[in-house]
């Protein structure tokens, strides 16, 4: 069973209030003020790249998001557009989470980041080319 979609009303709606906590009109501050927390980049990257669909799976991630945190980064994804819930028990209610359009958008923004980091940032590994291929195949989702 899947979630009704929004009026457009309502869509209309969550979209002013998400604008409404805007630091400013700025595109890569609105980008942050979304994105820019410790964890959202790595919700998103496990449901578009790792296909891990279930708040359990989400959570075994092996960065150890708390279950406060990451139900708070799913509602957060979920009013922003960039996640869609979907029912698939319903009792008690089991929901599943999958990446709208939107949000596969950022596959290529992901994608550049990684290599970016991998120059970069001390530490960080460089993707394999299977790592690669995954944000060919999650790009190729649209």
């Amino acid at each position: 069973m899947s979630k009704p979609k929004r009026s457009p009303r309502a869509s209309a709606a969550a979209a002013q209030a998400a604008s409404d906590e805007l630091r400013s009109s700025c595109p890569i501050a609105g980008a942050l003020d979304l994105l820019g927390d410790r964890w959202t980049l790595l919700v998103l990257r496990d449901v578009l790249l790792f296909d891990r669909h279930l708040f359990g799976e989400l959570q075994a991630s092996r960065e150890s998001i708390s279950t406060n945190t990451l139900t708070e980064r799913l509602r957060r994804l979920e009013l922003s557009g960039l996640i869609e819930r979907r029912a698939y028990q319903s009792h008690p209610e089991r929901c599943s989470y999958h990446a709208t359009n939107k949000a596969r958008e950022l596959v290529p923004v992901l994608r550049e980041l990684v290599l970016w980091s991998a120059r970069h940032v001390p530490g960080v590994s460089r993707p394999t080319p299977a790592q690669l291929r995954l944000f060919a195949a999650a790009a190729r989702r649209r």
